[in-house]
């Protein structure tokens, strides 16, 4: 499944992006720039653009667990398919959210962003490895309750071998061959991310910055097998 990322603060594009791209790919994810400028009015626009169709809620909650738990509480109305948080909060704060979380939502672990490569981990603490890095965060998060991770396509095959058949494996950063990567640091055509494990997708500017996004949309679907 693709899930296509509808991040702008502008209400009126978000919901002219769902009413377009959201009958082809079924799937939509919403992410903290609408969310910070709308709020849950936000996702529910989004939402009735495009009826039937699967949310991911990306705000990547990282606080203390009494703090995470409460923002899990009070975003189980929206009804999210997939909630992220950061696994970097550790386990007792995944612990919480996982106790809380509603029915029918899976709280998906980020592990390393897909901006970061070798050098800007190793700035802020967390070695060059960043394989090794987001196995360590996903165990942590399945240990705890997550029902996956969020990882980059290079770190989808250990993810996949770690974590199990069953583990939600979210991928962003995909690029179609030949696309500007822009500022993703780590990324991989659809193709690439699907055969390395990867459950899902998050396709971003190359659908939504396209003259159609639709057709974008359908082109990225048509470049992926039809078994997976």
């Amino acid at each position: 499944m693709i899930f296509v990322a509808i991040d702008t603060p502008d209400l009126d594009r978000a919901v002219h992006l769902a009413r377009a791209v959201g009958p082809v790919t079924g799937a939509l994810k919403v992410g903290l720039e609408l969310w910070a400028a709308h709020g849950p009015r936000g996702v529910e626009a989004v939402r009735a653009a495009c009826p039937g169709t699967a949310l991911f809620l990306d705000l990547k909650l990282h606080d203390i667990p009494n703090t995470v738990a409460g923002a899990v509480r009070a975003l189980a109305p929206l009804a999210p398919r997939y909630l992220t948080l950061h696994a970097s909060g550790g386990a007792a704060m995944v612990r919480a959210a996982a106790q809380v979380a509603p029915a029918g939502t899976t709280l998906l672990a980020v592990t390393v962003l897909t901006s970061l490569d070798a050098t800007s981990l190793e700035s802020v603490g967390q070695g060059a490895d960043s394989e090794a890095q987001a196995l360590r965060l996903a165990r942590l998060a399945q240990r705890a309750g997550a029902g996956g991770a969020v990882c980059s396509a290079r770190e989808a095959r250990s993810l996949r071998t770690a974590l199990g058949p069953d583990a939600t494996l979210m991928v962003p950063g995909i690029r179609p061959a030949g696309a500007n990567a822009g500022d993703q640091a780590r990324t991989a055509t659809p193709r690439e991310a699907l055969d390395a494990g990867a459950t899902h997708l998050v396709v971003g500017r190359p659908i939504t910055g396209a003259p159609d996004p639709a057709d974008a949309a359908n082109a990225i679907l048509a470049s992926i097998p039809s078994e997976q």
